[in-house]
């Protein structure tokens, strides 16, 4: 029987936490930090160590790693969230290779430290490799793998469908690309893990504890105010639900899915040894990791979005949602069709209106805030850790010269807009699949309507 909801697999897994204690009244504080997902906590992590005398407090309305840091795919891979192509008319094309080289570095930071805080995340850099399964989706490959390959430090390579049957055996794969600057990882191990790490420095992590309120100098709860001369908002998928943030990030839903143990019958068939993550070129595209006992996690989009910005509490995941998801890991992997799915979940990630995740900090008010991840976030949370740390610190550096520091996207839409619009979408994008799927050789022009109406 699936198990749906209880959070995420991966939390269930290792054991729900214990929750720590909620704040007990009003606190003075040199940084208030708003989520104890993984930008809240390696923010803590690296002002921490870096000024041990600074004092830190993390507010949670949950637990650390309820939000998408428990439940994402386990990609630690370098996306650079929105394109390179967003900072070259900006910044600049020295700016945009700046962007990609930090989070090809950070991929290794966040492996270094969680080597050196005993954080055992299953961690195997085995690389991305994303596969074409149709002759239009091969043909976005091609070209996208044309375009990576005249920048620096993106180290793609093209595969043919041998190539990439050898890496990971995908039914009908035509080809795909790869890259090495990818690990895959146990999401709660490492979230659970670095908020250990975060209070062995003397951060305090009040969990829960809602914030209703950012302002100037404060953090306002249900059980008292935080005051503080920096507050960091660390909320991703959840920032709507901030007085005065509704409309700045959208909450898009992901869903996934997890298999019993396979076989090693099962494994030699499909091979996988490297352990690379896995996607594809569909436009509503998937995600998979081999886990560290030998399931498929396999996710997708189930729901894209809940009207008013709605966010859910458990992780609980439409019937047609799980079976889709299964019909498709069916399809890749036709000898796990008969494999058991163990348990099914979903969560929210941060959107927002261009895409492009961003991190910053209002040196006049003290505001910081980092997120808009888009579903590439376990890198860039560490990045954007790091980063908030030299802006708080006032420190002028490689990593607060960044293109993406200080960038604010325009708001979503008002109601019914907005949800209309992401139906809009992703109907687009599932009735391109399908034609594509039929036997379509190029791209439909559903889907490149759809990227204009979505802003990408």
């Amino acid at each position: 029987m699936t198990v749906n909801g209880g959070v995420s697999f991966w939390l269930q897994q290792v054991g729900m936490p214990t929750p720590r204690p909620a704040l007990p009244g009003d606190l003075d504080v040199d940084v208030a930090i708003v989520g104890a997902g993984y930008t809240g906590l390696w923010a803590a992590y690296y002002l921490k160590r870096d000024q041990p005398g600074i004092r830190v407090a993390v507010l949670e309305r949950r637990f650390a790693g309820f939000g998408a840091s428990g439940r994402n795919g386990g990609w630690l891979t370098n996306s650079v969230t929105g394109g390179r192509e967003q900072y070259v008319k900006r910044h600049g094309r020295d700016a945009a290779i700046a962007q990609q080289v930090a989070l090809n570095e950070t991929v290794d930071e966040v492996i270094r430290v969680a080597g050196a805080e005993g954080i055992d995340a299953d961690i195997r850099k085995g690389g991305e490799l994303n596969v074409a399964t149709t002759p239009a989706q091969l043909a976005r490959l091609r070209g996208y793998a044309a375009s990576e390959q005249t920048w620096p430090a993106t180290d793609l390579e093209l595969l043919d469908a041998r190539q990439a049957a050898d890496r990971v055996n995908v039914a009908g794969v035509l080809g795909a690309t790869w890259h090495p600057h990818c690990a895959r990882i146990h999401p709660a191990k490492l979230v659970l893990g670095l908020a250990d790490a975060v209070e062995r420095l003397g951060v305090a992590i009040y969990e829960n504890t809602t914030v209703t309120e950012i302002r100037q100098g404060e953090a306002r709860t249900e059980h008292g105010t935080v005051r503080a001369a920096h507050v960091l908002r660390a909320t991703e998928g959840f920032t709507p639900d901030l007085h005065g943030e509704h409309r700045t990030w959208l909450p898009m839903n992901s869903s996934l899915i997890v298999t019993e143990p396979l076989a090693a019958s099962v494994w030699n068939e499909i091979g996988w040894n490297e352990r690379d993550t896995l996607g594809d070129m569909a436009h509503v595209y998937m995600y998979a990791q081999r886990t560290a006992d030998d399931r498929i996690a396999f996710g997708g989009r189930g729901v894209p979005y809940r009207y008013g910005s709605r966010v859910d509490q458990d992780g609980r995941t439409q019937e047609r949602t799980i079976a889709s998801l299964g019909a498709l890991l069916a399809r890749f992997f036709p000898g796990a069709a008969d494999a058991a799915i163990d348990h099914a979940w979903s969560g929210v990630l941060g959107v927002p209106r261009d895409w492009a995740a961003t991190v910053g900090l209002d040196a006049a008010t003290g505001l910081g805030w980092a997120g808009g991840y888009v579903g590439t976030g376990v890198t860039a949370t560490n990045l954007a850790g790091r980063t908030l740390r030299d802006l708080v610190l006032g420190r002028d550096t490689e990593l607060t010269r960044l293109p993406w520091v200080g960038h604010r996207a325009r708001t979503w839409e008002v109601e019914p807009l907005r949800w209309l619009a992401v139906q809009g979408i992703y109907g687009a994008y599932h009735a391109a699949d399908r034609a594509e799927q039929g036997g379509r050789s190029t791209t439909s022009p559903i889907a490149h309507l759809a990227d204009l109406v979505a802003g990408r």
